[in-house]
């Protein structure tokens, strides 16, 4: 293995999403999660919340794995910031008791 090889082998993208609320943000984090990243692609997607930031990392072997996994990722979070602006923000919900 060359050593430009063992440095391909550990690419990783972390990306912090800015939303107007932490609502908004919980909305887009539980319709992007669902979206897993195919096994024998190599790229490894993880997704976190923190209060109005969507926290992502992308990981992977091959930057061109990774570059699709990220593109199919912004094409995506582009549909959930659409779809939020036409509809308004979500509301919040509340339970009855």
């Amino acid at each position: 293995m060359t050593s430009e090889n063992a440095v391909m082998s550990n690419l990783k993208v972390d990306l912090s999403v800015p939303f107007p609320s932490s609502r908004e943000a919980e909305v887009a984090y539980q319709v992007l999660r669902v979206d897993k990243e195919p096994s024998r692609g190599g790229v490894t997607k993880k997704l976190a919340l923190n209060n109005n930031l969507l926290e992502v990392s992308f990981s992977g072997n091959e930057a061109r794995k990774v570059r699709v996994g990220l593109t199919s990722f912004f094409n995506s979070l582009q549909l959930v910031i659409e779809t939020i602006r036409q509809f308004g923000p979500p509301e919040p919900t509340y339970n009855h008791h």
